[in-house]
C-alpha cells in the first residue's frame, strides 16, 4: 500500500513524477525489477541513432534481442549498430534508412523488414519531430503530423502480419507528457500555414497517439496484440534543447538521462503480456491518467473521426478485419 501511495503523490506534483526525481523514487519501489531477458526476439525501433531510441535499442540488445535501428542518416546508423554490438557483444543488431517523413520510404521500410523477418515481436515507434516553423513534407502533410501520427499508423498497418505472427506481439507508442495540455481535435492536426504553432502541434500529434492506441486495440487487440502508448518524462535529449530551449534550460538540473526515459519502453518490450493493460498510458512502469484537466477528454466519435482520418491521409485501403 505504501508503494502506490508514494506513487501516486508523485504523480499528483507533475514536476517530481516526471523528472529524474520521480524516477529515481519509483525505481526504489518494490514493483521495480531488472527486466527479463528476451533472447531471439525481435524488435524494431525508429529514431534509433540517438537519444531514447538509442537507448532503447541499446537496452533491448543488452537482454538478447535481434534489434532492427531505424533512422535517416546511413552513416549515423551504421556507426550505431557497430558500437550497440560493440557494448553488448550482441552481433544481432542491424540497420535500416528510412524518413518517416516520407511515406514512400516508410512502405520501403516495411517491405524489407517483412521480407526479412516474417515476424516481428516488437514494434517501437519513436521517431519524432519538434518544427518552430510550419514545414510541408513531400507528401503534402505537415512535418510533426506525418512523423508521428501518419508514419506509425502506416508502419503498424503494414507489419500487421509479421506483429501478429509473434506469440505476444506487442506495439509501443513514445509520447510524451506535452499531450496533457491539448484535447484531440482531429481537423487541428492540419493547420493552416499561418495559424502554425509548433509546439501546439506536437502536443496534438502525441495527444493523437494516445488516443490510437487504444482504437488500434479496439480494432485489432483480439488478435493478441498488445498496444500501449508511453510518456519517458523530462529528459535531456538534442531534440529537447532544439525544439523548446527554454524549457530545456528551466529544468536541466532535473533533466533524466536517456537510458532513464528509455527504461519503460525497454520493460514494456520485455514484460509478459498479460502486464500490459490494452491501450493504456504509461510513465514508469504503471498505466497513468490520460487527461489532468477535464477539457482535454475527447469529444463523442472524435477517436472515430481521427482513425478515418489516418486511414485517408496514409492512403490505406480500409483493413478487411474491421468490416
Amino acid at each position: 500500500m505504501i508503494p502506490q501511495l508514494v506513487d501516486g503523490a508523485l504523480e499528483l506534483t507533475i514536476a517530481g513524477s516526471y523528472s529524474r526525481i520521480g524516477y529515481s523514487a519509483r525505481s526504489r519501489l518494490e514493483h521495480w525489477a531488472p527486466p527479463d531477458r528476451v533472447d531471439g526476439r525481435i524488435v524494431l525501433v525508429t529514431g534509433a541513432t540517438a537519444g531514447i531510441g538509442r537507448s532503447i535499442a541499446d537496452g533491448l540488445a543488452g537482454l538478447g534481442a535481434v534489434v532492427i535501428v531505424v533512422g535517416r542518416d546511413e552513416s549515423r546508423g551504421q556507426s550505431t549498430v557497430k558500437e550497440i554490438i560493440e557494448r553488448t557483444d550482441n552481433p544481432e543488431v542491424s540497420f535500416e534508412r528510412a524518413d518517416l517523413s516520407r511515406l514512400a520510404d516508410v512502405r520501403d521500410l516495411a517491405d524489407r523488414v517483412a521480407h526479412r523477418h516474417p515476424r516481428l515481436d516488437v514494434l517501437i515507434h519513436n521517431a519524432g519531430a519538434l518544427s518552430r516553423a510550419y514545414v510541408r513534407t513531400e507528401d503534402g502533410r505537415e512535418l510533426t503530423v506525418a512523423v508521428h501520427v501518419v508514419a506509425p499508423f502506416v508502419l503498424t498497418h503494414l507489419l500487421m502480419d509479421a506483429l501478429r505472427a509473434a506469440a505476444h506481439g506487442r506495439i509501443i507508442t513514445m509520447s510524451s507528457g506535452g499531450m496533457y495540455s491539448q484535447r484531440l481535435d482531429v481537423t487541428a492536426l492540419d493547420p493552416h500555414p499561418e495559424d502554425y504553432d509548433g509546439v501546439k502541434a506536437y502536443a496534438r500529434a502525441k495527444r493523437a497517439q494516445v488516443e490510437l492506441a487504444r482504437m488500434w486495440d479496439v480494432h485489432h487487440g483480439g488478435s493478441g496484440l498488445g498496444f500501449v502508448a508511453m510518456h519517458p518524462g523530462w529528459v535531456a535529449t538534442t531534440g529537447l534543447d532544439s525544439g523548446l530551449p527554454r524549457f530545456a534550460r528551466l529544468v536541466r538540473p532535473v533533466l533524466r538521462t536517456p537510458e532513464q526515459g528509455a527504461d519503460t519502453a525497454v520493460w514494456l518490450a520485455t514484460a509478459p503480456r498479460a502486464a500490459l493493460s490494452e491501450g493504456r498510458f504509461w510513465l514508469d512502469r504503471r498505466p497513468r491518467r490520460e487527461h489532468l484537466v477535464p477539457w482535454t477528454h475527447s469529444p463523442s466519435g472524435e477517436p472515430d473521426r481521427l482513425w478515418e482520418w489516418c486511414i485517408e491521409n496514409a492512403g490505406l485501403q480500409r483493413p478487411s478485419s474491421e468490416g
